[in-house]
This record gives C-alpha cells, sequence and structure tokens, in this order.
C-alpha cells in the first residue's frame, strides 16, 4: 500500500528522527528502503546483530540529559578553550574532548556536560553555529544515550556528514528529512521497522527542534505530589499557630487566640465568682463569718419567761 505526498509540501517543511534507523538515515526524505553504500550496510548489520552498545565505553560519564555532543571542533581547541566558550551559557560540570588513541591530537568533537537540563538547553539554542577558534561549531544533544537504536560514524551511522564523501545522514539537526515529494510505500516502511513520516505534522527549516525530555517515574510523581500536599497543609498549620501580632496577616491569628481565651474566661468564670481576690476581703470574710456565729451562740443562750416551762 502506498500513499501519495501532499503536493502543497513547501520546500521549507521537514521533519526530525526520533529514533535511529540506518536505511531511513541515509535518506534524504526518510522513505528509502534499500540502503545506498557500503557504509549503511555496515550500520544496518551492527544494529540488527546488536553488535553496538552506546553504555558500553567507561570513558562516558555524567548526565546524558545535561550532556551537550560539541562538532566540528578546531584541532587546536583545548579543554580550557571549549570550557570557557560553553561557560558563556551555563555552569560546566564535565568535560571531554575526544582525542586520538595513538597520537594524542584533538578529533575534534567533545561532549559537555551542565551542572543542570535548564542550561544545557539553553547552550543547546544559542550556542549551534557559534565560532570557537574561528571554527563554526555544531551542538547536539547526547544522541548516543539518548537516541533509541543509535548508530555512530565509525560504524557507518552517525548524522551529517559532507558532500565530498558520499556519506550524507539526515535526520538530524543539522541536516533535517525533507518532506517527501513522491508516494510513501508505508508497508515497506512498517516490514523494515522505519518510522513513517509524520503526514501533516511537518516543522519548518527555521524551527529548532527540543532534544529528549527525561521522564518522571508514576513514584516519583507521587511522591511529589505529597510532598507539595505536605508543603501546603504545614505551610497552612505555620500560619495558623504563628505568634505574629503585627498588624496585616498577623491580625486575625491575634483576634482568634484572644476570643479563645475570652471564651474559657466566660466558660469557667463561675469558678472565680465566690473567691475573694484580695487578702484584705479573705480577712473581712472571716470576721463577718465570726460575728455571725457569735450572735447566733448569744440568741440561744439569752432567757425567755417559757423555759422553765419547757424544762418539765
Amino acid at each position: 500500500m502506498s500513499r501519495g505526498g501532499s503536493s502543497s509540501n513547501s520546500i521549507n517543511s521537514v521533519f526530525y528522527a526520533e529514533t535511529y534507523h540506518p536505511i531511513q538515515a541515509g535518506s534524504i526524505d526518510g522513505t528509502d528502503i534499500l540502503p545506498h553504500d557500503n557504509a549503511v550496510y555496515r550500520a544496518l548489520l551492527c544494529s540488527n546483530a546488536s553488535l553496538y552498545d552506546p553504555f558500553g565505553d567507561p570513558k562516558v560519564i555524567g548526565d546524558p540529559y545535561c550532556t551537550l555532543f560539541v562538532g566540528r571542533l578546531s584541532h587546536l581547541t583545548t579543554e580550557d578553550t571549549l570550557r570557557k566558550a560553553m561557560s558563556e551559557y551555563g555552569r560546566v560540570k564535565n568535560l571531554r574532548l575526544v582525542r586520538h588513541i595513538v597520537t594524542g591530537a584533538s578529533r575534534g568533537y567533545g561532549f559537555v556536560e551542565f551542572e543542570t537540563e535548564k542550561e544545557m538547553r539553553r547552550a543547546y539554542k544559542d550556542a549551534h553555529h557559534t565560532f570557537i577558534d574561528d571554527s563554526e561549531i555544531i551542538v547536539d544533544y547526547n544522541r548516543q544515550h539518548l537516541m533509541p537504536g543509535w548508530i555512530p560514524r565509525r560504524l557507518g551511522g552517525g548524522l551529517g556528514g559532507k558532500k565530498e564523501s558520499g556519506q550524507l545522514r539526515f535526520g538530524g539537526r543539522e541536516r533535517p528529512f525533507r518532506a517527501p515529494l513522491r508516494q510513501i510505500p508505508l508497508d515497506d516502511l512498517k516490514r523494515l521497522g522505519i518510522p513513517a513520516p509524520p503526514e501533516g505534522r511537518y516543522m519548518s527549516r527555521f524551527q529548532i527542534p527540543s532534544p529528549p525530555r527525561r521522564k518522571r517515574s508514576s513514584s516519583e510523581t507521587g511522591d511529589s505530589d505529597e510532598q507539595e500536599k505536605r508543603g501546603v497543609s504545614s505551610h497552612r498549620h505555620e500560619k495558623s499557630s504563628s505568634p505574629d501580632r503585627s498588624y496585616g496577616g498577623g491580625r486575625s491569628t491575634y483576634n482568634e487566640d484572644r476570643h479563645q481565651k475570652q471564651h474559657k474566661q466566660g466558660r469557667h468564670s463561675y469558678r472565680h465568682e465566690k473567691k475573694p481576690s484580695s487578702s484584705r476581703e479573705r480577712s473581712h470574710d472571716r470576721d463577718e463569718r465570726a460575728y455571725r456565729y457569735h450572735k447566733d451562740l448569744h440568741r440561744h443562750d439569752r432567757w425567755t419567761p417559757g423555759d422553765d416551762f419547757n424544762d418539765d
């Protein structure tokens, strides 16, 4: 089954590869189904036989989401020069300039790790096509670790390339796929496991493709939500129990505390009604009780005319 490409597609309509397939990388519009050079055959062999391990290099360290690939460097550029240039976009945590294993000469590319992903994205956006030691550089995200199916250039894969070599690779930031102007062999692409072009969702050549973002697991998302809830509840508790009695936010808390105290005093006021408030009042009460007691005694001891007759 085939589907025709839209005739209204502009020459500036492009799309970028999210996964790497050697045959597709060798196609200008991402619709080839046969390799067109020996290097693509070699890369396809390595991909099918799983001969390349992107995590097998012990020299590659750091967070891939904070790491940038820097290419087309001058062979005279040193680690210090590269660090100084990249420090304009953020804090550089780690840097590795790839050198020849025998001669020690620079291979013309390196990897720069920043402290945060935000700083990496800033350098990804602003450092592309800038100059270091009179050489125009290109920057890209760490495809070795973040692009599924990646095959490096030394094994026939990679992206970019020069026309003189005859081994151009498409789908990357520097040389994206063009929107197809011919029929798209969807069945053949599906059989080979090649992603089909995103019809109707092409990008402009002047748009900057976004690097992959870190995926958050469900457990991390739940923990962060729970921490946010705890933070909100603790903030409310601190606000309600704050002893601040200044004007503004603390006035309502002060009024509430005052109201509670008045309520408690009113509820237990009956216990304090009969209690004297001073020593003078207490002595006066004692004298009054003693006077009443003696008055009652004199009332019973007083003689009346009928008392003698009542004794019989």
